[in-house]
Order: structure tokens, then sequence, then C-alpha cells
């Protein structure tokens, strides 16, 4: 399936299928079916991505909190699973886990949310340099940081549902 062809879903059908692309958020593939038709994967993401930009601010903190903590041993998503493997958060060294946990609760602490990169274009030391660059980021700075990563996150799994892994 491509983009145009997403684009002819009906509003459930395309919430079924693109609903999981921005973590536990169904709401954006709904609110960005409105904007059809997509001419390809960049137009999709880019109408998925201004609805998150012109969403209410609690809105968009809500999408931040639905993302797990990087490395957690909780049960989370599919996805998010297969993203936080392809990094290596799953076979990570004792150091690595208790610097990678001792950063992700310090940034939820500092600024209410969990720390969010993308994971699939990180290895866990380059995790840690991103968590220790940003924990002195301003509170607004951090949550554009926060949602540029997963709009990242959503490209690739939309790439993923349309083109393939």
């Amino acid at each position: 399936m491509d983009a145009l062809e997403a684009g002819r879903l009906d509003r459930d059908a395309f919430v079924a299928r693109f609903g999981g692309v921005f973590e536990e958020s169904p709401w954006i593939a709904a609110a960005a079916w409105e904007r059809r038709p997509f001419a390809g994967v960049a137009d999709l993401h880019a109408a998925m991505v201004a609805v998150v930009e012109e969403a209410p601010h609690e809105e968009r903190l809500a999408l931040i909190r639905a993302h797990p903590d990087l490395g957690t041993k909780a049960r989370i998503g599919d996805e998010s699973t297969r993203e936080q493997a392809a990094a290596g958060l799953d076979r990570l060294t004792p150091e690595q886990y208790e610097r990678i946990t001792a950063l992700t609760a310090a940034h939820r602490e500092r600024f209410g949310i969990p720390f969010i990169v993308c994971a699939r274009e990180h290895i866990p030391d380059t995790i840690i340099a991103a968590a220790e660059a940003r924990a002195g980021a301003a509170p607004d700075e951090e949550e554009r940081a926060a949602l540029a990563e997963i709009a990242k996150i959503a490209r690739l799994r939309l790439d993923d549902l349309l083109e393939g892994p």
C-alpha cells in the first residue's frame, strides 16, 4: 500500500492502520485523515505532524507522556519494543542500564516527561550522550526536542507500514 491508496481508506480503516504511528495517539491519524489526499509518504507524514503542531498543549504533552522510558523492563508496545531492541536497549551492560535509568529518571523529574529519542537512529552510548546534552535544556526547548524526535519515530513507522521494513 502506498500513501495515495492509504488516503482512499475510509476513516475507520485509516485509523486502524495508522493509529499506532504516534504512540497511543490514534487521534492524530483520525485528524490527518481529514487532510487527504496524500501525494506520498512525506505528505502523509507532514499532515500528521501538522495535526500534532496544531494540537492544544495538553494533548501534545499527553502524546509525549505516552512514550515509554528507554531501556525499561516494563511491558511496552510491540513497536517500541522493536525500536528499542534495534538500538540495543535490550542488551545493555549493567553500567549502561544504570546510566540510562538514572538519566531518564532525572529527565522525568526535571521536565515531567520521558526522555525521547528516535531509538532506531542510536546505540546505547549515543542515547546516553543525547540525554546528558539535553539535561540542561529549558522546558520549552525540551518539549520541542521531544516532539521532533517523535516526528522522526513516526516517519520510520510510516515507512514500515507503507513500504515495508
